[in-house]
């Protein structure tokens, strides 16, 4: 597997990132990515307290001594949480790679660059990447449309909006949404970014800290079992299909609003999903790229597959098509 900027810039063997997910990004499957060669993000928001992070943080160390991130998602909201406090837990825990998304990490980056971290922020247009490039992140990953959660408001796939952001951005790009296996790898490459993150793959995974039956429902699902909630709010998220998602949509089609939605879609409902296996409990998110999912490995075998997958495609079954032509 080719080494790439991104691989050197963050410390990683592999190209290739799980990015922070609420209530699934725990020690026990970012420890398993790290032990991988990939790079693996804890989820600071899954943490009740910045202590609690920090007590996560040491967990995840005892089990790897290899380098792992910690997501901080910043999003608005009527009473936040203590974004600074976060911060100052990440970095006062030794942590060197940070996941920044939602709204835009520039109030955080003097403070992380001033301890030597690494920010990778997630965009989901050409324009958000740009400025993120310009206030000073290390690299950017691009959500294309396919991903699960919150695809933004453009609708553009990865296969245009990967190669128009790296044409855009001198800093790396990370290729996120619809990736599962090494032929998505090798696209990605080809399409001008420098590795892929995958969500919805590594929730499908052994060490994934998520009900058996959410696991199967991803391997049973096809392209075809999502839904879009939020449309008619322009807060557009990819979430799996069941009855609550349903009667989201059909809420808002008619005209409601969020307040209507609200006790529908809250977390605590989502989360009674990933630890109780209750698949209509509440909305949880998924991507399109379930339909590429058919079992439920470590993810240590997730890493090799795909590294051996893109080592057979650029050196044999691409060479010897070329060679034919």
């Amino acid at each position: 597997m080719p080494t790439t900027r991104f691989c050197e810039t963050f410390g990683v063997e592999h190209p290739i990132v799980q990015g922070g997910m609420q209530w699934v990004g725990r020690a026990e499957l970012v420890s398993a990515v790290a032990e991988a060669g990939a790079l693996g993000f804890l989820t600071a928001l899954t943490q009740p307290t910045p202590e609690a992070l920090v007590r996560e943080i040491a967990r995840c160390r005892e089990m790897t001594d290899k380098p792992f991130g910690v997501n901080l998602t910043i999003l608005p909201s009527i009473n936040p949480p203590p974004y600074d406090e976060y911060r100052r837990a990440i970095i006062e825990s030794g942590v060197k790679t940070v996941e920044t998304a939602g709204f835009s990490p520039e109030e955080h980056l003097p403070e992380f660059r001033a301890h030597g971290v690494k920010v990778l922020h997630k965009c989901t247009s050409v324009r958000h990447a740009v400025k993120a490039e310009k206030i000073g992140v290390d690299a950017v990953s691009i959500d294309g449309f396919e991903c699960a959660g919150h695809p933004g408001e453009d609708d553009i796939p990865g296969l245009v909006l990967i190669p128009a952001a790296a044409r855009r951005l001198s800093v790396p790009v990370i290729a996120s949404g619809g990736f599962a296996d090494g032929r998505g790898l090798v696209a990605a490459l080809a399409l001008g970014a420098e590795g892929v993150n995958m969500g919805t793959r590594f929730l499908c995974t052994a060490e994934s800290p998520v009900h058996q039956r959410v696991k199967e429902r991803i391997v049973a699902g096809s392209e075809l079992d999502t839904e879009l909630i939020f449309r008619p709010l322009r807060n557009t998220a990819r979430v799996a299909g069941n009855s609550v998602s349903r009667k989201v949509v059909g809420i808002l089609r008619d005209g409601g609003e969020f307040p209507d939605v609200r006790d529908l879609v809250s977390g605590a409902r989502g989360r009674k999903v990933f630890e109780d296996g209750d698949l209509e409990a509440g909305i949880w998110s998924v991507g399109l790229v379930q339909g590429l999912i058919d079992d439920i490995p470590t993810v240590g075998d997730v890493v090799r597959r795909i590294v051996a997958e893109a080592d057979e495609l650029i050196a044999g079954r691409l060479a010897a098509a070329c060679r034919r032509h």
